[in-house]
């Protein structure tokens, strides 16, 4: 199954997006599963000098935004801003009990008793 997800993730970009920020590189990828689902990649990118070697390499961070959560997203980051410009704790972002994932769903439904 794990295969399948990988597989219906890898798909060409809609859209992309690079930022350089001195030694990082921030890329915005819009893809879409095979599902017709889009859903956003955030890298990070960093270059880095293995003293070993004599060699620089990137090192890569990825993570994926599904569409179901752009809005608590965007909600926790406009938040964390706030804090720093103003120095204010917003309210936190609030998740109601029948918004959780499928997956958080799926695993209620699994007995874990062996």
């Amino acid at each position: 199954m794990r295969e399948m997800d990988n597989q219906e993730t890898r798909k060409e970009e809609l859209y992309s997006q690079a930022i350089p920020a001195g030694k990082r590189r921030y890329f915005f990828d819009v893809k879409e599963t095979r599902g017709g689902d889009k859903f956003i990649t955030i890298t990070e990118s960093r270059k880095l000098f293995n003293n070993n070697t004599g060699e620089f390499y990137f090192e890569k961070n990825k993570m994926f935004l599904y569409k179901e959560d752009f809005d608590k997203f965007r909600q926790g980051l406009e938040n964390a801003f706030s804090f720093i410009e103003t120095g204010i704790v917003p309210p936190p972002v609030v998740v109601e009990e029948n918004l959780r994932d499928d997956a958080d769903r799926r695993l209620d439904e699994i007995d874990f008793k062996f």
